[in-house]
């Protein structure tokens, strides 16, 4: 078993629960992370036999796309798509988070963070 990661997505969305955040937006950062038989691959060489970090972005940037009020609703449309698309992932985590959230204080970002297995 191996793990495959890919850090600090930027990308800008529109996800919140006020009616501004759906107006104006707000930068965010999305880390993955995955967990698979990686022995094929490391022997085969080839990107067939492994997880493919391109087809993992895709995923984040095409869910990060669509208006969710709460982080959590993201990160789960995300695993859900990843354990279902790729085959080889055993086991996935994925972090969401809101860069200068408008909570009334000076807080760097909020973060949440659901991971999941395949059945």
């Amino acid at each position: 078993m191996g793990t495959i990661k890919v850090e600090n997505i930027r990308l800008y969305a529109y996800h919140g629960c006020l009616e501004e955040e759906a107006k104006i937006g707000s930068d965010y950062r999305v880390d993955v992370s995955v967990k698979a038989n990686l022995k094929a691959s490391s022997i085969s060489d080839k990107l067939v036999d492994t997880v493919d970090y391109v087809h993992l972005n895709l995923i984040v940037k095409q869910e990060m796309a669509i208006r969710s009020e709460l982080l959590e609703h993201v990160a789960k449309r995300i695993l859900d798509r990843i354990l279902k698309e790729i085959q080889l992932v055993a086991k996935a985590k994925v972090s969401v988070s809101k860069i200068n959230p408008p909570i009334g204080g000076d807080v760097e970002q909020v973060t949440i963070s659901l991971s999941k297995s395949r059945k």
